[in-house]
Order: structure tokens, then C-alpha cells, then sequence
């Protein structure tokens, strides 16, 4: 979905949605703990991060509903990446926040 276009308020409210997406630091080292292109199951992650399963969950079905990530199940886990197809809003924040 492209959210680029002329109508200034579209682009204001989904800025706020990456703005908001972004501001919770999970979030953020959740994303920068994917962008090495390394697929991670939950229970990776949650250990890695020192994050709860339950509250991770939560992150990652709102990064993926934003198609920020990607998952795959396999093997009775759920395995996750950054998606290679970010949309040019989160890659522009994600490239001024964490690189």
C-alpha cells in the first residue's frame, strides 16, 4: 500500500503511526535486533531482549500488521525477520533512529 500521495492529513496521521510504532523502545530493539536479516523464533527473541513472551507477542503482531516484519512458522515455532519490502516511511525512521 502506497501512503504517499498529496492529501497532507493522510500523510500527517500515518507518520503518527510510525512516530508511535517507533517511541516504545522494545519496538525499536526489536527491529534493530532483526536488521541483520537473521529469522528468530519468539522464544530467541524474548531471551535475547529480556522481554516478557506475552508483551513481545503484542509487539510483534503490531510490526507485522504494519508490515514492518515478516514470520513464518515452522518446527512448532514461529520464526521472524525484518520485512525486505519495508514500507518507505518506517525505512526512512528506522534509517534516522538506528543506523
Amino acid at each position: 500500500m502506497e501512503w504517499y500521495n498529496n492529501d497532507v492529513s493522510v500523510n500527517t496521521k500515518r507518520w503518527g503511526v510510525v512516530f508511535r510504532t517507533m517511541a516504545n523502545p522494545n519496538r525499536l530493539r526489536i527491529i534493530k535486533l532483526l536488521m541483520n536479516g537473521e529469522k528468530l523464533s519468539v522464544t530467541d527473541i524474548s531471551e535475547k531482549l529480556e522481554i516478557s513472551f506475552k508483551a513481545l507477542s503484542n509487539h510483534l503482531a503490531l510490526l507485522k500488521n504494519l508490515d514492518v516484519v515478516e514470520s513464518r512458522g515452522a518446527e512448532g515455532h514461529v520464526f521472524y525477520w525484518l520485512n525486505r519490502e519495508l514500507p518507505k516511511d518506517f525505512r526512512k525512521a528506522i534509517d534516522i533512529v538506528l543506523k
